[in-house]
């Protein structure tokens, strides 16, 4: 009996292929499912590989909106100076392509003509050990950008999850400090830093020098995201390893994390991982140091 239950364990996180049997149907269809425990994550291939969706059982946590850059999880190369706006359409809007599959779902990015690169994403899901608790399943991104051109370049990874501003909390470590000071309002508590959503007739931009993670707590539901933690001088030029966007009104916020300015020889490749975890909480959203044990447990 107890075999049967590790086993039925190992398999509680599984990566499904919409009605796939191949790679060439996997790029006719389109989308595809990562589950994980009680949570799902839906990806589009065909539109810059988004994350559309993160559900625990029937209950989303990623923004849905109809609006241009402003639903589902990206990810960009910084520092955005280099690209200014619109986001990169080959890293954000085109179809991404898919390269190998098994346990893992990998897709691949047309290359940037503009600024030479490549970007890869790299789809798992993990459990800790034999447990079945929510707790120890993660979703396990690890993004790659490769230089494709001829010359040396400076670059970052940069991830950017879009989720409701309703009656929510973000929350972080902060080594130092958080900038522009005033512009949003953070609450210091159990050694975090704690930002409840509110509403502004102006968009919002902080950065802050984190420790490798990042939390959202809204309707009964924790997202954490882990990775890696920058030491000073790592973030790209006028960048950080957190930021919160929040938009004008209360439409949605972004959660963002960046990883470190790498320099890339031609044909090198750098790659960075984020751990995601979704699971419920009985607590209210509002700092608390329990909710703050939880996210510890999951990140250590």
């Amino acid at each position: 009996m107890m075999k049967r239950f590790i086993y039925a364990a190992l398999l509680a996180c599984v990566v499904t292929l919409t009605a796939s049997a191949d790679e060439t149907e996997v790029e006719a269809n389109n989308v595809c499912t990562l589950q994980c425990g009680d949570a799902l994550m839906t990806i589009d291939i065909s539109k810059g590989g988004k994350i559309l969706s993160l559900k625990y059982k029937d209950q989303e946590v990623i923004s849905q909106s109809r609006f241009p850059e402003s639903f589902g999880s990206t990810f960009w190369t910084s520092p955005q100076k280099e690209w200014n706006w619109p986001p990169v359409n080959e890293f954000d809007k085109a179809p991404y392509t898919v390269k190998r599959r098994d346990s893992h779902l990998v897709i691949t990015s047309p290359v940037s003509e503009r600024l030479g690169l490549s970007v890869g994403k790299d789809f798992s899901v993990e459990a800790k050990g034999l447990s079945v608790d929510a707790k120890d399943y993660a979703f396990v991104i690890t993004y790659s950008i490769k230089n494709e051109g001829k010359e040396p370049r400076r670059v970052a990874p940069w991830e950017i999850t879009r989720v409701q501003n309703g009656d929510g909390l973000i929350f972080f470590e902060v080594a130092d400090s958080i900038w522009p000071a005033g512009l949003m309002t953070f609450e210091q508590a159990h050694g975090a830093s704690w930002y409840k959503t509110d509403e502004a007739p102006q968009n919002r931009k902080v950065n802050a020098d984190g420790h490798g993670w990042l939390a959202y707590c809204a309707n009964g539901l924790l997202l954490v995201k882990k990775f890696q933690d920058l030491k000073q001088g790592e973030p790209a030029p006028g960048e950080a390893e957190i930021q919160v966007y929040v938009n004008r009104g209360k439409t949605y916020i972004e959660l963002e994390s960046q990883g470190a300015y790498t320099e890339l020889q031609p044909g090198a490749t750098l790659e960075w991982t984020v751990r995601w975890y979704l699971i419920p909480v009985k607590e209210a959203a509002q700092p608390s140091a329990s909710i703050l044990r939880q996210v510890k447990q999951l990140v250590k």
